[in-house]
């Protein structure tokens, strides 16, 4: 099975732009290269941070843009978001019975189980009580199925301090129901704006650099975050009962393309000898 995975679309109302640039070209590229390359996927999943301020007119923007997908796509929200406006502009999203967008999308590998960790007006986020008990109850009603966990906050330190500082804060009590599962076999969030790989007790997690901008990779700076205009991508996840594949692709590079079987390439020595290069 395929999927792919996207993150912080950040998006403002037209024609604004956001540090220089502009969140709903970049998704739309995004969109148009899943759309020619990946029409096979069965779903996509957005990790949140869907709009910067969760104003009404850009998530507008975002349903606009989004609608152009030839194939499903999975929504979570992070810290950016409003709850309260992303329900209005999206009010198929699921919701759990209290008003938090915490869902389960069944799939022939594996459950993905859709968390909402966000706390208003706080750039780090929780897992509630009540959002713990539906992580119970859904986890329990699937004792014997695998399961992905997707939301927007990173469970652990990555070793950023600016990020650290503003992750999950109740990671434990996540953990503790993770523990207790014993079946999940992968977790995807988003918020960091970088593309980080690991393992957490065990766990291997996976978060893919921003549609939108993104953050410097240093490890000093504590309370600023550092941004960056280093190239978006979306990942394309593959995934059986044994097996998870994360492929990262930054779809706005436009390097050189070339065989590298072809002898006349291996010895091209420039660009433009590479373009033409060809068998013999």
């Amino acid at each position: 099975m395929k999927f792919i995975h996207l993150t912080d679309t950040h998006f403002v109302p037209a024609p604004r732009r956001l540090y220089a640039l502009d969140p709903r070209e970049r998704l739309r590229l995004a969109i148009a290269d899943i759309n020619r390359r990946h029409a096979d996927a069965a779903f996509a999943v957005i990790t949140g941070d869907l709009a910067h301020f969760g104003e009404p007119d850009a998530y507008r923007d975002l349903k606009a843009e989004l609608d152009q997908f030839s194939i499903p796509v999975h929504l979570a929200i992070g810290n950016h978001d409003s709850r309260t406006a992303f329900q209005a502009a999206f009010p198929e999203v699921p919701r759990n019975e209290d008003g938090f967008v915490q869902y389960v999308v069944e799939t022939p590998v594996a459950d993905c189980v859709i968390l909402d960790s966000v706390m208003p007006r706080q750039d780090g986020g929780t897992l509630c009580a009540a959002r713990l008990a539906w992580l119970d109850r859904v986890m329990a009603e699937r004792a014997d199925r695998d399961v992905w966990l997707f939301l927007h906050h990173s469970p652990l330190d990555i070793g950023i301090p600016c990020l650290d500082t503003i992750r999950l804060m109740n990671a434990e009590d996540l953990w503790l129901r993770v523990q207790r599962h014993g079946r999940v076999r992968h977790i995807f969030f988003g918020h960091v704006h970088r593309p980080i790989s690991g393992v957490w007790r065990g766990i291997p997690f996976f978060t893919p650099p921003a549609t939108a901008h993104q953050t410097e990779l240093q490890y000093v700076e504590r309370v600023l975050t550092p941004g960056t205009h280093e190239p978006p991508a979306y990942a394309v996840v593959l995934a059986d009962a044994g097996s998870v594949v994360v492929h990262l692709h930054a779809y706005l590079d436009d390097s050189a393309r070339f065989i590298m079987d072809y002898k006349s390439a291996e010895s091209a020595r420039t660009l433009e000898e590479l373009a033409v290069a060809g068998p013999g």
